[in-house]
């Protein structure tokens, strides 16, 4: 098929989130200068140059890789990110944070592999159910390599613990079953032993029961478990309608944790208000349904399973990161895509965007 023009819209809305999120990001690793002007250098030296620039660069490096490329690797990418994720495991390579094992440090570099590991499941699990076709109406062609692969991904993840990636990988996985035709008895008998599942880690696992119970009574120990969602409540409400203004917010210095990354909505509503906490979140279902649109309109099950793929992947993590600031779902420290602190993943964000939009330049006329 020959090669058309990117989608405009499409590159338009992924770069109107990108500059408000580095705008986001700025001004909220302010709070981190109050505190140390080294480490805001650094932060700064890690998002804009590591993650923008060099993110910049894979993403228009894969806009000229044929999307079939991924196709034909994607067996070797799974495996490789698998590989590369339980490295952290291993002494002196693995680098271990508030009792989570999930960072590679080589140097001064740290990146958290499981970035990659999330967009080489999608790659691999388009390419899987774009070979079997129509068979994945079978158990033995749908449900049970997902069932294979889900299974050995619980086993790297939940031991580092990293709970939400997990649940991020599972979530993408089902839609993709769902929009590749997979009976929907199948998906519903997955959906309940996924709960039963969720459900024995959260009453097994203690930090995550707490999250549950601080979920349910915000209001319990203001100064220890609750302390995160209060003062992001207490930033978002000090917002009002139109915010405080940009640059302007209190609440990113010494109050919020983390406001550059598990807490920067928090900054954003309280700095650009009701209007704009509410822009931002237009703009994700914008991405979310024209990227559906590229999907439709791809060249073969292939591309649009992958394009699928991505763009639920990136706008679950965003909701689930909004539903978490704002109290509407438990904790779970997932980054807001394009916006939160974290080089590796804005790089590897990035670079799946140049791949939805190769495929873009190959989309079908509409009838």
């Amino acid at each position: 098929m020959k090669e058309k023009k990117v989608d405009k819209f499409f590159f338009i809305i992924v770069f109107l989130l990108l500059f408000i999120g580095v705008a986001m990001f700025i001004s909220a690793s302010l709070g981190i200068l109050a505190r140390s002007e080294s480490t805001f250098y650094s932060v700064l030296f890690s998002q804009l140059v590591l993650g923008l620039c060099l993110g910049i660069v894979a993403m228009f490096i894969c806009l000229r890789i044929n999307y079939k490329f991924w196709r034909n690797y994607s067996f070797i990418i799974f495996i490789g990110s698998i590989l590369l994720t339980a490295a952290v495991f291993i002494p002196h390579l693995g680098w271990n944070h508030g009792g989570a094992e999930r960072w590679i440090q080589i140097g001064r570099i740290q990146f958290q592999p499981v970035e990659f590991l999330k967009f080489a499941f999608v790659i691999y699990f388009a390419a899987l159910l774009s070979w079997a076709k129509n068979k994945v109406q079978d158990f033995r062609f749908g449900m049970l390599p997902f069932g294979i692969m889900i299974t050995i991904i619980a086993i790297v993840l939940l031991k580092q613990p990293d709970t939400k990636s997990f649940i991020l990988i599972t979530l993408t996985g089902i839609s993709m079953l769902f929009v590749s035709g997979v009976p929907i008895k199948y998906i519903l008998g997955t959906g309940v032993g996924l709960v039963i599942l969720f459900g024995s880690l959260v009453y097994t696992t203690p930090y995550l029961q707490q999250r549950v119970k601080t979920f349910i009574d915000p209001s319990q120990d203001g100064q220890g478990s609750s302390y995160q969602i209060q003062q992001s409540l207490i930033a978002i409400g000090s917002g009002g309608i139109f915010g405080r203004g940009y640059g302007q917010s209190i609440q990113k210095f010494n109050y919020l944790p983390e406001p550059q990354g598990d807490s920067i909505f928090a900054v954003l509503g309280e700095e650009l208000g009701f209007i704009g906490a509410a822009g931002v979140i237009f703009l994700y279902i914008l991405f979310l349904l024209r990227g559906f649109y590229i999907a439709n309109r791809s060249p073969d099950l292939f591309s649009g399973l992958l394009v699928h793929g991505i763009v639920i992947l990136i706008t679950l993590q965003s909701f689930m990161h909004i539903a978490s600031v704002t109290g509407v779902f438990p904790l779970t420290g997932v980054p807001l895509v394009f916006m939160s602190q974290g080089g590796t993943s804005l790089m590897v964000y990035l670079a799946a965007m140049g791949i939805v939009l190769n495929i873009s330049k190959f989309q079908k006329k509409s009838t």
